[in-house]
């Protein structure tokens, strides 16, 4: 009874997972279909939203000119900092979702990677027909780079509660 219990369970989480992730690939795919005005707007926003709020998180005083200027010099770091983060949530969502198959942890780890470098991939042509935009390899590296990392942590973290348990 136990086991029929527990496959319930894998297999709600794995579909909500699922679904997850295909949402999750709308909102990637919506980003993406942002021109390179729009796409900009964003991280300048955010940029300069970390540079006050850090300003005012340590009480540094910083005057507008200098928040802006330090916007300007960490958005391309936000903007890529971003996109790994947009493919951890990718990757983890689909390892969740391969779960299950009740595979070995780091194959599906791996089939999860590979899923989400290859949407990737499908998101930098997407971006070939954008205004403003285009696909580029560099940019497939460091989204592919964001679900490795995405998926090590998860690994990681499952392999250290297992021992603790």
């Amino acid at each position: 009874m136990d086991d029929i219990a527990a496959t319930k369970r894998i297999r709600r989480k794995s579909t909500i997972a699922g679904i997850l992730a295909i949402v999750w690939m709308c909102v990637i795919f919506a980003f993406s279909a942002q021109t390179k005005d729009e796409s900009s707007e964003v991280s300048t926003g955010l940029s300069y939203r970390i540079a006050n709020t850090t300003g005012l998180l340590f009480h540094l005083h910083i005057d507008e000119e200098t928040i802006r200027e330090i916007a300007n010099s960490i958005e391309s770091f936000v903007r890529k900092a971003a996109h790994m983060t947009e493919y951890a949530i990718l990757a983890c969502l689909l390892y969740v979702w391969l779960g299950r198959w009740q595979r070995p942890r780091l194959k599906t780890a791996c089939i999860a990677a590979v899923l989400a470098m290859l949407y990737a991939c499908s998101d930098e042509i997407h971006q070939i027909f954008v205004a403003g935009r285009a696909g580029m390899v560099k940019d497939v590296l460091i989204d592919s780079a964001g679900a490795v990392i995405g998926l090590a942590l998860v690994l990681g973290i499952g392999s250290l509660m297992r021992k603790v348990r």
